[in-house]
């Protein structure tokens, strides 16, 4: 759970930025959308492998430059 203490004089809207910054650093719902559905292994892999290679890309585009 978490805790939010807002300071004296602080806006709301200040608080609630800090919020969505230390509920985003949980990782809970990115957590909760990779169990909404099953991935199989084998498609995980293959993503992983496709993503990759799109990194490899990138950089060996920006190293010729």
């Amino acid at each position: 759970m978490l805790i939010i203490p807002v300071k004296e004089g602080e806006s709301i809207d200040k608080a609630i930025k800090r919020f969505k910054r230390k509920f985003d650093k949980t990782g809970k719902l990115k957590s909760v959308r990779e169990r909404q559905a099953f991935v199989k292994p084998s498609v995980k892999h293959r993503n992983k492998i496709i993503k990759a290679s799109y990194i490899q890309k990138l950089r060996d585009k920006e190293a010729s430059l």
